[in-house]
């Protein structure tokens, strides 16, 4: 199935973002996130997801428009491989957290290190104040 038939990309708070189409369970595949992998060491951008070493996945629509909520309703989840001699995973999915209802928009946690981090305006009653990993919110303390 299309991704496209699944989901649709609309304008959001800040920029674009991802809505579903139809209803999701919990636990369930909303979507694969294809794209480019770049096996290039350092590099970097607002949209890759680092796929191990120094393979990143550089996503295409629609799931280049995920936007970041410090409570969301989905997450990026790939097969681990099953020993070290097993080749790292090239494909990413969206993964329902909870029940997604058609038109609500999809999120993900960024998670992102410390030494990116930059104010969140996500609005959840939950905000952390920065998109950050939550184990490194301490760092930016004084910030």
């Amino acid at each position: 199935m299309d991704d496209f038939e699944t989901v649709r990309v609309g304008q959001a708070a800040y920029g674009k973002g991802v809505y579903a189409r139809r209803r999701f369970k919990k636990g369930a595949a909303v979507g694969e996130v294809t794209g480019e992998v770049i096996d290039t060491e350092g590099y970097d951008s607002n949209y890759c997801i680092d796929l191990g070493g120094p393979r990143r996945l550089e996503p295409g629509a629609p799931f280049r428009f995920i936007n970041h909520s410090c409570t969301p309703n989905c997450r990026f989840t790939w097969y681990e491989p099953l020993s070290k001699s097993d080749p790292l995973p090239n494909t990413v999915w969206v993964e329902a957290l909870r029940v997604i209802e058609p038109g609500e928009e999809l999120s993900i946690d960024y998670c992102w290190p410390a030494d990116a981090a930059i104010r969140c305006g996500c609005r959840s009653p939950r905000c952390r104040g920065w998109i950050v990993d939550p184990a490194e919110l301490p760092v930016l303390a004084g910030r």
